[in-house]
């Protein structure tokens, strides 16, 4: 269990911390240039904050912990990053007029490479000081 808590622990603060400098800091503007008017002008902490807690669980339940190496979990999370980011990239470019096309490619694979960074952390966390299943 704390080996468990432990992984969800530093995927919390990897995820949080490594997202919001991309979306704050290297990405703002793409993101203001690409999504205009769509862009919220506050952003909604209550559904952020849903999505993170989702997204983490799922990164390292099912990313993480069941890997049997750190190449597995890094696999396994660009994987989950793939499918979370493009289904809702695509989805969004399919059903909303306006969504930029720029930036579907961009978004999946920032999902695919924070998924992988993220899942990969949480599973050094989670078999830190034991045995390799290797």
């Amino acid at each position: 269990m704390m080996r468990a808590s432990a992984a969800v622990l530093v995927a919390a603060l990897i995820m949080v911390v490594v997202d919001l400098i991309w979306l704050g800091i290297f990405a703002f503007s793409f993101y203001n240039e690409q999504l205009g008017p769509l862009r919220a002008q506050q952003t909604n902490w209550f559904a952020a904050g849903l999505f993170y807690i989702q997204y983490i669980a799922v990164v390292v339940f099912f990313g993480a912990l069941p890997a049997k190496s750190l190449k597995s979990a890094a696999g396994r999370g660009a994987l989950l990053g793939w499918f979370a980011y493009a289904t809702y990239e695509l989805t969004n470019w399919a059903v909303i007029e306006a969504w930029p096309s720029g930036l579907v490619a961009v978004d999946i694979a920032w999902g695919v490479t924070l998924t992988a960074i993220v899942s990969s952390a949480a599973h050094s966390a989670y078999r830190w000081r034991q045995p390799t299943l290797e």
